[in-house]
């Protein structure tokens, strides 16, 4: 800054000053050591510098990169506190903050999907970035594995390295992979005009609504061509469907997987029962633990119609499976969770129960958690595990609600199909009744113009022919003025085209 002050008064030898005479500006020159040093200081770069502005006194002006970041770090802030933002210490595990956390962004961003549409350019980056946010997280979880490192003389050494931890390494990307090819699913159907969806309240509405519609009356009715949708569109439709069931399965993996490796809390075990039998009842268990078993028959024979019955027979499998494989790993048959049967059948029992839990899963994969899975994801303190299982609870949740959707659709389509079918049988029989009918009307009176000399008799009449004079000894058996009609459920059996498509799954 001295530099430049003294170069400037170099250079201003000859100061020159503003002098206004008649209205009239010019410049004249000043010699006086006064004036050089007020130009030097009026000159000098401090003073020529801009006022500093805070942002603070620029209301409404703050840059929204700025404001975004204030909020990512506050929403940061409350994860690290436990969502308890008075500092009282009265807050959750870091884990369930985050699981917590993901959840709730996830029903904020998706929230109930209730048509086939892409997503919102906004909602999608949202989406984006703030779940990368949150699953940076990971990045920091690491483990130390050997390694080899070669030094500049040629020596190796075995030396220990971080890395990420071996199932977040294996499962995130995976995880990040399904989360696209959801997305990329939406962005699928953008374009598609065959199928629209109507206001339940219109008239157009209140026409479509079906069983189907009825039992799902917060979702509003599509609606298809009358012919029902195109072979390609069809084709297209059940593509999705088939990708969108591999994600759902994939995360169904991953999900259980994560469960199954959580510790389970000491609360739940002192709540459980002391033998699998109180925990089944007597009917479940005596059916389980029969000599011959057949998972796909034991279900059939119960009663799942509503879904809290279903989630209560999950809840009494998955305590008796827990109690069987404590029992497995507890020596003392003193305790009070010994008992009488033997080891072996106890591993049987167990492998029953656990398979009837997959089928229950693969049968109702809507089905919300159980007593166990609550219980594990609330009192879980691995942070890891915690991203892990809700990041992947979510896109099967996700991927379960745009299935049923492709469904709707393609239950729409079978109905206006089958409805196009019946219609046209039923014009195809009119007109066969109406020609018939006309052709045999005037058949007679067309002969008797043609050969005037044409009487009928009682055989013609009866449409019987006189084979005697032809050397028969019995009259054949009487052709039909009409070909044999056929009735319309022998119609819907012969043309393939008449019969209503079937549901591929």
């Amino acid at each position: 800054m001295f530099h430049s002050l003294s170069t400037r008064q170099q250079q201003q030898q000859q100061p020159q000053t503003l002098v206004v005479e008649n209205g009239d500006s010019h410049l004249v020159e000043s010699k006086t050591p006064e004036s050089q040093n007020s130009d030097c200081f009026t000159e000098s770069p401090v003073e020529s510098m801009p006022p500093m502005i805070s942002p603070l006194t620029r209301p409404g002006k703050r840059p929204e990169r700025q404001q975004a970041d204030t909020e990512l770090k506050d929403r940061f802030a409350k994860l690290l506190l436990g969502e308890d933002m008075s500092g009282g210490g009265k807050g959750v595990s870091s884990a369930l903050a985050l699981s917590n956390a993901i959840t709730n962004l996830a029903a904020s961003i998706f929230g109930e999907q209730t048509k086939l549409q892409p997503m919102p350019q906004d909602r999608q980056a949202r989406w984006k970035k703030e779940i990368e946010w949150l699953l940076s997280v990971t990045d920091h979880i690491v483990e130390f594995v050997p390694s080899q490192q070669t030094s500049k003389d040629g020596v190796c050494t075995e030396i220990m390295v971080t890395r990420q931890r071996g199932d977040l390494l294996m499962n995130i990307p995976a995880l990040r992979k399904l989360d696209a090819m959801l997305i990329d699913t939406l962005d699928n159907f953008r374009g598609h005009n065959e199928f629209y969806y109507v206001s339940r309240d219109s008239e157009e509405g209140k026409q479509a609504s079906n069983a189907r519609s009825n039992d799902k009356w917060w979702l509003p009715p599509v609606k298809v061509p009358p012919g029902g949708l195109s072979e390609p569109a069809r084709k297209m439709l059940y593509f999705q469907k088939d990708s969108v069931t591999q994600v759902q399965k994939a995360a169904m993996a991953i999900n259980a997987q994560v469960l199954s490796e959580m510790a389970i809390p000491e609360s739940y075990i002192d709540s459980l029962p002391k033998n699998g039998r109180s925990s089944l009842g007597d009917s479940i268990y005596k059916s389980i633990t029969e000599e011959w078993f057949d998972p796909a028959q034991f279900l059939s024979m119960l009663d799942l119609s509503t879904e809290h019955k279903v989630l209560d027979l999950k809840n009494r499998i998955e305590a008796s499976v827990v109690i069987w494989k404590r029992k497995l790993h507890l020596k003392d048959n003193k305790s009070s969770w010994g008992s009488a049967v033997s080891l072996g059948k106890r591993e049987l029992f167990e492998e029953r129960a656990e398979t009837i839990l997959i089928l229950l899963k693969q049968k109702f994969p809507g089905l919300p958690q159980s007593s166990l899975d609550i219980s594990k994801i609330q009192f879980n303190k691995d942070v890891g595990q915690a991203v892990l299982e809700s990041y992947s609870r979510i896109l099967e949740s996700l991927a379960y609600t745009v299935m049923s959707r492709i469904e709707d659709v393609l239950y729409t389509d079978s109905l206006a199909q089958k409805q196009a079918l019946l219609a046209e049988a039923d014009a195809g029989r009119t007109s066969e009744t109406d020609s018939e009918s006309a052709g045999s009307s005037h058949s007679g009176e067309e002969t008797e113009k043609l050969d005037p000399h044409y009487s009928k008799t009682l055989l013609d009449f009866m449409g019987w022919s006189d084979n005697s004079s032809k050397g028969g000894d019995k009259p054949t058996k009487s052709p039909s003025l009409t070909p044999k009609k056929l009735s319309y459920l022998e119609k819907l059996e012969n043309f393939n085209g008449f019969r209503s498509p079937k549901d591929r799954h």
